[in-house]
C-alpha cells in the first residue's frame, strides 16, 4: 500500500505538470516526448537487473535496454523520490524536450508509472569523457585531433544552449563525466538536472550554489548569481583536462594544489606549462597551437567572470584552431601570461 501511495504521489506532484509541459510544440520543438509504460521498461532492461547497470550518479542509476522495436537505450532510475529529486527529474524532461542538437544527449521519453522516475535516452556507447582520458584506450587513443575535436563539440553545444535554443539555458554541471562519448566518439552533453532556462533578457540566476567541487565557478560561490560565463568556467576546467589528462581534484598534484584549475593558471603563470601537459599531446602538436587552446583555458578560468569569453567565442576559437596549419603571434602572447 505504501508504494501505491508513492506512486499516486509522484503522478499528482508531477505527471499532469510532465504530461502538459511535453505535449505543448513550440516554434523549434523538435518530436513529442514519449510517455513510455513501466511494463515496457521492465521488459527492456530485464526488471532492471543489475548486469544491465552502466552507471551510477547522484541523481540515479543508468540501465542499458533494448526496446520491443530493437533500439538500445540508457534508462535512468532515480535513487529516491523526495521534492528535490521530482524537481529535478522535471526539469530535465522539460528542457531536453526543447533541445535538438547532435551534441547534446537525446531524451527519447520518460515514465509516469513507477515509484520513482525514469528517464529513457538514446544510448551512448563509449562512456564518459572522464573515463576515456583516465582509462587506457589503445584502439583508439585520445590523440590531439580527437581532443581539440570534442573541445569544439562541447563547446558548440553550449554556445547553442547559451545563445540559439529557443530560451537560453545554463547547464550547471559541465564536467568530464556529464560528456558522453558515442560509437564515433563525438561529444553528446548530458546530465541536465539542475540546469535552468531563463528569460533572454535575464543576465543571471540567483540560487543556492549547486554544482560539481573543481568545475564551479568562484565568483557564483560566492555571490550565488550564475550566469553564462559560470558554464565557461566549468569548461575551462573540461578543456584543461584534455590538455593534461589530469582530474579536476585531485591529492597527489605537486605544490599541494588540489584544485586542477588552479594547478593550471599557476603553471601557467610561471611558465611551466610544458611540464604540467599530456606527453601524448606534447609530441603530437606544434607548441603554438598547444599554446593558443591554453590561453583560451586560461582565459575562460579567469576569476573575474566578465573577463571570461562568451561560448561564442570559445567555440570559434577552436575552430579557429583546428582550421589553421600555423598560427602566428603566439610566442609573443605566452610571453605575456
Amino acid at each position: 500500500m505504501r508504494i501505491k501511495r508513492k506512486e499516486k504521489l509522484f503522478k499528482q506532484k508531477c505527471g499532469l505538470l510532465l504530461e502538459q509541459q511535453i505535449s505543448t510544440n513550440s516554434k523549434d520543438k523538435v518530436e513529442n516526448t514519449k510517455l513510455f509504460n513501466s511494463k515496457e521498461l521492465e521488459k527492456a532492461t530485464d526488471r532492471f537487473c543489475a548486469d544491465r547497470i552502466i552507471g551510477h550518479g547522484g541523481q540515479g542509476t543508468v540501465y542499458k535496454g533494448m526496446l520491443a522495436d530493437g533500439r538500445i537505450v540508457a534508462i535512468k532510475k532515480s535513487n529516491v523520490i523526495d521534492e528535490e529529486k521530482l524537481q529535478e527529474f522535471l526539469n530535465e524532461v522539460v528542457i531536453l524536450s526543447q533541445i535538438n542538437h547532435r551534441n547534446v544527449v537525446k531524451l527519447l521519453g520518460c515514465c509516469l508509472e513507477t515509484e520513482v522516475p525514469l528517464l529513457v535516452y538514446e544510448f551512448i556507447p563509449n562512456g564518459t569523457l572522464a573515463q576515456y582520458l583516465n582509462g587506457q584506450n589503445e584502439e583508439f587513443p585520445p590523440t590531439w585531433d580527437m581532443r581539440l575535436r570534442i573541445a569544439i563539440e562541447v563547446s558548440g553545444a553550449l554556445f547553442y544552449l547559451h545563445s540559439v535554443a529557443s530560451s537560453p539555458i545554463y547547464h550547471r554541471d559541465i564536467k568530464s563525466t556529464n560528456i558522453l562519448l558515442d560509437d564515433k566518439y563525438r561529444a553528446k552533453v548530458a546530465d541536465f538536472g539542475i540546469s535552468r532556462s531563463v528569460a533572454i533578457d535575464q543576465t543571471h540566476l540567483s540560487t543556492l550554489v549547486h554544482g560539481t567541487f573543481g568545475y564551479i565557478d568562484p565568483e557564483y560561490f560566492l555571490s550565488g548569481q550564475f550566469t553564462d560565463k559560470s558554464d565557461v568556467y566549468s569548461f575551462g576546467v573540461v578543456l584543461v583536462e584534455l590538455l593534461t589528462r589530469e582530474k579536476a581534484i585531485s591529492s597527489s598534484r605537486t605544490r599541494d594544489i588540489k584544485s586542477l584549475a588552479a594547478f593550471f593558471v599557476s603553471s601557467m603563470e610561471g611558465n611551466n606549462l610544458f611540464d604540467i601537459l599530456d606527453n601524448q599531446v606534447l609530441n603530437e602538436v606544434e607548441k603554438e597551437k598547444i599554446i593558443t587552446v591554453a590561453n583560451l583555458a586560461k582565459r575562460c578560468l579567469n576569476l573575474n567572470r566578465k573577463d571570461r569569453p562568451s561560448m561564442r567565442e570559445v567555440a570559434r576559437e577552436l575552430e579557429a584552431n583546428q582550421m589553421s596549419p600555423k598560427v602566428s603571434n603566439l610566442q609573443e602572447k605566452y610571453g605575456e601570461i
